[in-house]
């Protein structure tokens, strides 16, 4: 069986396979620039439909389609990033980045040779744990295009500049302040294993509706952020300390008997997912500050929740 190049072409197109596989790097790229993984797919659909757009002596004019497509995507995301902030003003809440359930973690990186470069890099599994996306949003879109195409996919800094449309030397000093942003919110690296029974030991504390144990778990200056997008019910504001926390999820586990609590991975850390009648109502992304939990993000708005839905 045989694919047309385009619409109406009627020509088998010998590359299409070629093109095809480069639909889970672009994917890739463009969740970690955006922080969404609809916003992502529907990057990388324009991003075909504008080389399909193309006649077949366009397409074979093109050297790399691969680079011709990252160049696309990149750009398409940079516009949307430009104008996140304003459709964000108007979100209903807090907004958080959509979380990956285990399966969509495709984390397969760059093939090929780049040009070598000395700074720090970022791992493709690092890249998508939510504390390092929630600090990719406190960047301005340069800086995160610039900073995910170079430290993240190794992209030289040359590659990046035909990318932004800025100097080589410009976007060094993007990578080079976002890298500071990064560094200014690590925390003391927590073993897995460790990470992994915190989040177990607040499980079990949330089911037995252990307020005291809870508080043990959680760090006296933990964070708590909900996303219900004004789609369903979630706290609008940040909840601050570990009492309020630990206070909130029994109140939770008391107004929801049903409510059955998941061990999962979510971006790639130990986290949480509560279903109510085998419906995914939250899930929760959790980071870990030495020996206890810093930050709990949970998800509600069901729209962010479509990776999670079982069936």
């Amino acid at each position: 069986m045989t694919t047309p190049s385009g619409p109406g072409d009627g020509r088998p197109d010998p590359g299409l396979s070629a093109i095809m596989s480069e639909r889970r790097q672009l994917i890739n790229l463009a969740y970690r620039l955006l922080g969404s993984l609809a916003d992502a797919e529907d990057v990388v659909q324009e991003t075909y439909a504008r080389w399909y757009a193309m006649s077949r002596q366009q397409q074979e004019a093109i050297e790399s389609p691969g680079a011709w497509l990252t160049r696309v995507a990149s750009r398409i995301c940079l516009d949307l990033l430009g104008s996140a902030r304003a459709r964000r003003e108007r979100y209903v809440g807090e907004w958080i980045p959509e979380p990956l359930p285990d399966r969509m973690e495709w984390i397969d990186g760059r093939s090929g040779g780049t040009t070598a470069d000395p700074a720090d890099r970022v791992t493709l599994d690092e890249s998508i744990n939510m504390a390092f996306l929630v600090v990719l949003e406190s960047m301005t879109p340069a800086e995160r295009v610039a900073f995910i195409l170079h430290d993240v996919f190794r992209y030289s800094f040359t590659e990046v500049a035909e990318i932004v449309g800025r100097t080589p030397a410009a976007c060094r000093q993007l990578a080079s302040s976002a890298r500071r942003r990064i560094r200014a919110s690590e925390a003391p690296t927590t073993p897995a294993a460790q990470r992994a029974d915190l989040v177990r030991a607040f499980k079990q504390a949330w089911e037995a509706k252990d307020i005291a144990a809870l508080v043990g778990i959680l760090a006296p200056d933990a964070t708590g952020i909900a996303d219900g997008g004004g789609l369903v019910s979630a706290v609008l504001r940040p909840i601050e300390g570990g009492e309020e926390i630990a206070r909130i999820f029994v109140e939770i586990a008391t107004k929801a008997p049903g409510l059955t609590i998941l061990e999962r991975t979510v971006n790639g850390q130990p986290g949480l997912v509560a279903q109510l009648d085998g419906v995914t109502v939250v899930v929760l992304a959790i980071d870990v500050a030495g020996d206890r939990i810093k930050h709990i993000w949970a998800v509600r708005n069901p729209e962010k929740l479509r990776p999670w839905t079982t069936g």
